[in-house]
């Protein structure tokens, strides 16, 4: 091929958008040199392998779960400890130093009051600390590594990471270092640090899909840990969604939420996290179910919850049943707002008898298990009551005024949508609405239809458009009934079932009502074809493409696997929360995609903090290979490969227009 004469490259012309490009690029990289410099930089990030990346689902409130997950990267710094001290340390050596790694300050209290030498312990200890850090940092460059260190102790952990104790001259240089960290009394915060450096880059990216809240205690805990962590993404799950609505002011989900918590015995989230002030619930259940046992609204606790008493118990079940009747009731004036939503199915309080002995089901006629309901209006059930409608208010309000909830809830939006696509990794809650043939759906959006990516794109603008304040008042009170369809509309993304059965499971004896028919996505997502089309449908590229989502429970004790659709499917919700371990079998998934492929850490039930960091107990979990690369898996086949060899070529302009007079140096 004939190559251009240099007066023809000399004589380029420049766009002004070009111009302004390299303009602003220039006041960084302001000669050849810098610019030079920034490129030979950025190509050999390129070359590093992949940082990794942790993919969780649907943890339920189960904070200490998570917490310990994080700390101990799923399992990788036992994994790395083990293949640097396998063969030197005893088994109990290397618990007790990975439980120091994962709670350094608790886990020094106890070692302090065991160890008669401490001045030996310290030495010993920070040495092997050190040679773990120089381990899980060596993927990542100087730069990063750096900026990952507490800054009181940057340089010295530089000089012990980058320094080899070996040689005549760099022995005692090393030593010393170490030897003077214990002599000026910081041997106890430098453990720390390093230890707390070991668990950050450990994990490069955390992918949470879907259902921080309900069912375990501790949804606000988990919440405020993201709060502290640097690199993580949401994908809002219906659990998530329906906290968000109430925050809204959604009056059905603040209803559902509440329902949800006195269902399992956590108030935790609601009354220690948020400050949900529940005394005038507490006070209209006992007034209104005084002499009503509510036997069928009792909640599911563990036999070891000290909520387990019976005056609480009897408390908390008239809260659950008055809250459930205003539930319904609220949820029949939602639908007479939006018959465009299709679900006049679910208006069951007028499908009960008059004497309020049957209720009437899809054209069947059961039973009703609780008949006790002087509350409802036979003529006009889904009427509140003058007191129903005044706690409705006091609840509405404390919810809109929690300001630790309304703050955590924009953590969904600054770090969360309905999907995400990383890494040629399609991530989301629950489904994609399909057709039986295998086709996208469209779903009606405020009177306009989409499937696919553009549904969920849709249904996340106008989920945040119910918190931004120049959205037009119409849309935006829309948008907040909205939140009610993505819990429990049959079309939507985050639910796809034919309906939620809430009323039936509490006033039905027979099991066949509480079945909640799957949309099309659960029953062909095993088609390989199916889940291409998904992934065409949504852009995604690439030889090793995969859909990632939870939401259904793998019941792995049932021989259920995770991996479908020849691996190009994996459901990672393996039942964090103690509610769902019987179904599952275990407690819990995490997806590890590194430089080698992607491993499947299956975790067993967490004992509990204390029992780690006094006993050194981890999290028991099986790693299960599910792809592996040939080659390892480099930054340059990330997206953030993508974004940096732009980089480089926007430098390569900048080098081009210095050394043509283009632009002038600085």
């Amino acid at each position: 091929m004939e190559q251009p004469h240099p007066i023809h490259v000399a004589n380029r012309q420049f766009t002004d958008a070009d111009r302004r490009v390299l303009e602003l690029l220039s006041r960084d990289f302001g000669s050849v040199s810098a610019a030079s410099t920034e490129i030979i930089n950025l190509e050999a990030i390129l070359n590093l392998p992949k940082g990794t990346e942790h993919y969780i689902a649907d943890l339920h409130g189960e904070h200490e779960a998570l917490r310990h997950i994080l700390k101990n990267a799923s399992g990788n710094i036992k994994r790395k400890v083990n293949e640097i001290y396998g063969t030197t340390m005893r088994e109990a050596e290397i618990a007790q130093l990975c439980s120091l790694i994962y709670y350094p300050e608790q886990k020094l209290e106890y070692l302090r009051a065991e160890e008669e030498n401490l001045e030996e312990f310290y030495q010993i200890t920070l040495h092997r600390l050190v040679k773990v850090l120089q381990s899980v940092s060596s993927k990542y460059t100087r730069s990063k590594v750096r900026k990952a260190l507490p800054r009181e102790f940057a340089y010295i952990i530089e000089e012990l990471l980058h320094e080899s104790p070996s040689g005549e001259n760099k022995q005692p240089y090393y030593n010393r270092i170490v030897e003077t960290i214990i002599s000026t009394g910081q041997a106890d915060e430098f453990i720390i640090a390093i230890s707390n450096v070991i668990q950050r880059l450990s994990i490069d990216q955390l992918h949470i899909l879907g259902d921080i809240y309900d069912r375990g205690p501790g949804a606000h805990i988990i919440m405020d840990t993201l709060l502290d962590y640097e690199h993580f993404d949401m994908q809002w799950g219906n659990h998530d969604a329906l906290w968000m609505g109430a925050a809204a002011g959604n009056d059905c989900c603040i209803a559902n939420v509440l329902r949800i918590a006195l269902r399992y015995g956590n108030m935790a989230t609601l009354e220690d996290g948020y400050g949900i002030n529940l005394v005038p619930l507490a006070t209209f259940a006992m007034e209104t179910y005084a002499d009503d046992p509510c036997e069928v609204f009792t909640p599911k606790l563990d036999t070891d919850d000290p909520a387990r008493n019976s005056k609480t118990l009897s408390l908390m079940a008239k809260m659950h049943k008055a809250i459930s009747v205003i539930q319904f009731k609220l949820e029949g004036q939602m639908i007479d707002r939006h018959p465009e939503w299709g679900m006049e199915s679910r208006k069951l309080l007028s499908a009960i008898s008059p004497d309020r002995s049957t209720v009437t089901v899809e054209g069947q006629q059961y039973p009703m298990r609780d008949t006790n309901l002087p509350t409802v209006d036979p003529a006009n059930p889904f009427v509140l009551t003058a007191e129903e409608e005044q706690l409705v208010k006091k609840l509405h309000h404390s919810f809109r005024v929690s300001d630790k909830l309304q703050r955590h809830i924009g953590v969904f939006f600054s770090h969360g949508c309905m999907y995400s696509i990383v890494n040629g990794n399609l991530m989301f809650h629950a489904s994609v609405p399909l057709n039986a043939d295998g086709t996208l759906k469209e779903v009606d959006v405020m009177g306009r239809k989409f499937k696919g990516r553009e549904l969920l794109h849709n249904i996340g603008l106008l989920m945040r458009a119910a918190f931004t304040r120049d959205t037009p008042k119409d849309i935006r009170h829309y948008a907040r009934d909205y939140y009610w369809y993505v819990w429990c509309g049959p079309d939507s993304p985050l639910f796809d079932k034919h309906a939620m059965t809430t009323f039936e499971r509490y006033f039905i004896a027979d099991k066949a009502t509480h079945e909640e028919r799957k949309g099309w996505y659960y029953t062909l997502r095993d088609d390989e074809r199916v889940i291409d089309s998904i992934l065409d449908a949504f852009g995604v590229e690439g030889e090793h493409r995969h859909i990632i989502n939870g939401h259904v429970p793998v019941k792995v004790g049932k021989g259920e696997q995770p991996v479908r659709a020849n691996g190009k499917l994996m459901v990672i919700d393996g039942g964090f929360a103690k509610a769902y371990h019987n179904t599952t079998g275990i407690a819990g998934y995490t997806l590890v995609y590194h430089s080698k492929g992607f491993q499947l850490v299956q975790h067993e039930p967490f004992s509990s903090t204390e029992e780690a960091i006094r006993k050194g107990l981890d999290i028991k979990s099986t790693t299960q290979l599910i792809e592996l690369s040939q080659n390892r898996v480099r930054v340059r086949d990330t997206d953030k490969g993508v974004e940096l060899q732009a980089q480089i070529d926007e430098l390569r302009q900048l080098l081009w227009a210095y050394r043509h007079g283009i632009i002038k140096e600085r």
